[in-house]
């Protein structure tokens, strides 16, 4: 059995103050918009919107937000249509949907009630999306949320950023401190409690540091992802799971799947 299922992130613990939880994903989606992770994913989600024919995205695990407003922005750009985004996660950063709707003039918006992703509500219909958060499964969970997309028959894309080697370790421990320290006053929105539990307290360095070495150590293979929605539908859905670089070399794996048309063959792809 692997080392890192005996691990666990704080995020993820029920009793976690919702205060440290925000203001770790606040920092999350800071860094990754920085940096712009999931920049080379735009065509894989015009796919996955084009194939199951809708221009709405269910993002599930929303956390602060990550990447999504950068990528409807990009997805706008690059097609005719107008992405609708809607925010979900199991513990609801309210503030910062509030914040990325209003910035997108109410095309983002947002559940304000827990949502789970392997039972996500079926008022909830577009291309379903996980960002950065699927590694926090177990293999039985992760494959009961790919099964609860296979069941409402929604399209599917998971996405995890960073590789899984000592090096991306060392650098998170040296270099989130520096992050930290230099921008915590920068995290939108501004808390007051992010300053005391990052300069005085340093509840939240800490929290997100350990988390981020437990998300490498987690992270999901291309192979793995491909096996596991195998094993929940391999004839009716088409798959594909794969790595893409983006330009500063950080990798993202991926794995998409939406249901075949009727007319095309049953196609399974790894890439």
């Amino acid at each position: 059995m692997k080392v890192s299922n005996y691990l666990f992130e704080f995020e993820d613990l029920n009793w976690f103050p919702d205060t440290i939880r925000e203001s770790m994903t606040d920092c999350l989606r800071f860094i990754i918009t920085t940096i712009d992770i999931y920049q080379p994913v735009i065509p894989l989600l015009k796919e996955g919107l084009h194939k199951t024919n809708t221009n709405q995205i269910i993002d599930l695990c929303s956390g602060g937000g990550g990447a999504i407003e950068q990528l409807r922005n990009k997805l706008n750009q690059q097609s005719n249509s107008n992405v609708k985004i809607i925010l979900t996660d199991k513990y609801p950063n309210k503030n910062a949907f509030e914040l990325l709707s209003a910035k997108s003039k109410g095309n983002i918006l947002f559940s304000d009630i827990p949502v789970d992703a392997a039972n996500v509500p079926a008022t909830l219909k577009g291309f379903r999306t996980i960002f950065s958060a699927f590694h926090h499964f177990n293999k039985a969970f992760a494959k009961s949320v790919i099964q609860n997309a296979v069941d409402t028959k929604s399209g599917i894309g998971i996405f995890d950023g960073g590789d899984k080697n000592i090096f991306v370790i060392l650098g998170m421990i040296l270099i989130h401190p520096i992050i930290f320290i230099v921008f915590t006053p920068f995290f939108k929105p501004f808390r007051f409690s992010r300053l005391l539990f990052t300069y005085l307290i340093p509840i939240i360095p800490f929290c997100q540091i350990w988390d981020g070495v437990v998300s490498i150590l987690r992270l999901y293979k291309p192979d793995e992802l491909l096996e596991m929605a195998k094993e929940v539908d391999h004839e009716k859905y088409f798959w594909k799971a794969g790595k893409m670089k983006n330009k500063f070399g950080i990798h993202v794996t991926y794995l998409i799947g939406y249901p075949v048309v009727a007319h095309d063959p049953s196609v399974t792809e790894f890439s």
